[in-house]
């Protein structure tokens, strides 16, 4: 899966504040991802992360 700083994922579940779009900080064994709702901060192994997106969008399409 190609996914590179900046990217913007939308996962299968939402996140508590409601968003399901996520911008992607960091790229390695782990994913830093920010939540493009309430702004909350999340690291995740990269198994779990990949696993949980739905889509991938440019950056260019972020929300906020």
């Amino acid at each position: 899966m190609q996914i590179a700083v900046g990217d913007v994922l939308e996962m299968k579940k939402e996140h508590p504040c409601g968003n399901k779009r996520w911008l992607v900080l960091r790229v390695g064994m782990d994913f830093k991802l920010r939540c493009q709702g309430c702004g909350h901060e999340v690291m995740l192994p990269r198994s779990r992360a990949e696993k949980n997106i739905k889509k991938i969008l440019p950056p260019d399409n972020s929300s906020v």
